[in-house]
């Protein structure tokens, strides 16, 4: 099958008894809390580093008409592991601003431009090298446009929604919430890598990474839960177990 024919395939909108039914993806690798400038400064290198970052944020959810809530959380995905910056703890400024800000550096996500929108509003900043994943896929003419969705016509991997609506301004975030939030950002910077590789993606079907989208999919699943998530204000690692789901 010629590429055209794998991209023409991938246009079938999946139903949702399909997405339903197919095996549940979780990221397995190393995860970094980030609550202080310090420890923002100790990971700075890696993300600088990257020239394609996985982006998402999470807010803490509101149930009154009217009213929007900031962003309490930014994921950041580089090859090596995912970053979780806990905003309730660590004030959006010039450090991440300026990552978010460089033209040489991709993020991908899914409507990252409201979400850098909202962190603008934080710290004012133009954001730049920005790659929306929903944007991609209309323009490959996909019938599926959402994170879970793409996960779930590249990759066949169901990915979990259960933590949506859960509380992300605390800050001691649950394991269940660290490995929503840090799956995200991992799928979304996958996700770019594939469309890339089909050629729907700018930088064409080479990049930074040695390996196939698919193949660091499958190094990083993590089917017992068993990520490593490094506490960067603590020093110390936990695991995450099957209790967490």
């Amino acid at each position: 099958m010629n590429a055209e024919a794998d991209v023409n395939a991938l246009r079938r909108r999946l139903s949702s008894e399909e997405i339903n039914s197919l095996p549940l993806y979780r990221y397995g690798g190393e995860v970094h809390l980030v609550r202080s400038l310090t420890e923002l400064k100790r990971v700075l290198s890696d993300l600088a580093a990257e020239l394609v970052l996985g982006f998402d944020t999470e807010t803490r959810p509101n149930f009154h008409k009217g009213k929007i809530n900031a962003p309490s959380l930014i994921q950041l995905s580089t090859e090596r592991a995912v970053y979780l910056i806990q905003l309730a703890c660590l004030p959006f400024g010039r450090h991440l601003a300026d990552i978010l800000a460089n033209p040489d550096q991709i993020k991908a996500g899914v409507s990252i431009r409201d979400d850098m929108s909202n962190l603008a509003g934080l710290h004012s900043f133009e954001p730049a090298g920005l790659a929306d994943l929903g944007a991609l896929a209309r323009a490959g003419k996909f019938s599926s446009h959402g994170l879970r969705t793409l996960a779930a016509t590249l990759f066949g991997r169901r990915i979990s929604k259960g933590s949506r609506c859960s509380d992300w301004s605390l800050a001691e975030l649950s394991r269940r919430q660290i490995a929503y939030a840090a799956t995200d950002a991992w799928i979304g910077r996958l996700i770019f890598l594939r469309m890339r590789e089909l050629g729907l993606a700018p930088g064409g079907s080479s990049g930074q990474s040695r390996s196939s989208a698919l193949d660091l999919l499958t190094a990083q699943e993590d089917t017992k839960i068993k990520g490593r998530i490094v506490h960067e204000s603590l020093h110390l690692s936990a695991e995450l177990d099957d209790s967490s789901f």
